[in-house]
């Protein structure tokens, strides 16, 4: 049995995207390559290692076995690219070997908070590239926990349970109304106050909207959405032109307040007040340099939170 690493990168892109089109495309290589790749792993194997279907592929037990320590070789790795590179000297064609680390954020996160901070890690590590993708925050867990990706940044309303988690930023949220509403000149509302209202919102099944819509139903309402758009931006510029209100992370209210006539309360709802977590299996295991971005991005002096 004997497998390369583009083999065991190539079946944990196909597990991940749930296709072997899907983990060509994530792993740079043909299609009738990927494709001959994992029949080669089969035959070597004597059992097949992926079901393959009409809409995809997923791993069969002992495709999930492979994919199990696929991850930790790859893993390991990354940790040994990362701690190599630290025993070149400047000037050594090799020095600085790069590093790659994969990081899930949500929506807030990815649009608000992290851009900045992961440019200036990423301006001191030339040499580290950073696989983001954005997802929702309980999908981030499940990554975590399952070694797609090396550190997730969610919302402290989700069950962090299991996972070493540390604070990110503060993160919280405002009820965003047109400058010339009732409410407009108000420096608190609860959301009781307002259920009422009309609301631009995000798209059903988004985490945040969802978040909301269950703290209205405890209080026995039901939001009406005039509409649902699929961005903060979005969501202040239909409340700008007085369609509804809305409820955003303050970050972007803030930012959109600067070009649009919008008002910003705080809401005074214990949900509200929230922080951005990132959230690792074990910091002590990740890549050198995945380790180096969780010390950069941790709010100064922060323990984990219990």
């Amino acid at each position: 049995m004997r497998f390369d690493l583009t083999d065991l990168q190539l079946f944990t892109h196909i597990a991940e995207a749930g296709s072997i089109t899907g983990g060509a495309e994530r792993s740079h290589i043909t299609l009738a390559s990927a494709s001959q790749r994992v029949r080669g792993m089969e035959d070597a194997l004597g059992t097949p290692l992926l079901l393959r279907a009409r809409r995809g592929a997923e791993p069969t037990e002992a495709g999930r076995t492979l994919l199990h320590h696929a991850r930790l070789v790859l893993q390991q790795m990354e940790r040994l690219r990362g701690e190599l590179g630290d025993h070149r000297g400047p000037g050594h064609q090799g020095a600085g070997l790069r590093g790659h680390i994969r990081m899930w954020c949500n929506t807030s996160a990815m649009t608000e908070h992290l851009p900045e901070a992961l440019g200036t890690f990423l301006k001191q590590h030339p040499r580290v590239s950073v696989e983001l993708e954005e997802r929702p925050s309980g999908d981030i867990v499940e990554a975590v926990h399952a070694g797609q990706c090396d550190i997730g940044i969610v919302s402290d309303a989700v069950d962090v349970q299991g996972l070493r988690h540390f604070v990110f930023c503060r993160d919280d949220l405002v009820l965003v109304t047109p400058r010339g509403h009732a409410l407009a000149k108000r420096r608190r509302v609860t959301l009781a106050e307002f259920t009422s209202q009309a609301f631009v919102g995000l798209p059903a099944g988004s985490p945040l909207q969802e978040h909301v819509a269950q703290h209205a139903r405890r209080l026995g309402q039901r939001l009406v959405y005039r509409v649902r758009v699929g961005s903060f931006e979005a969501v202040c510029a239909l409340v700008a032109q007085g369609i509804g209100v809305g409820i955003v992370p303050r970050a972007a209210a803030d930012r959109c307040a600067a070009t649009r006539p919008i008002a910003r309360i705080t809401l005074a709802e214990p949900w509200a007040a929230r922080h951005l977590l990132l959230c690792v299996r074990d910091e002590a295991a990740l890549p050198l340099h995945a380790r180096r971005l969780l010390e950069h991005l941790s709010m100064p002096a922060q323990a984990d939170i219990p």
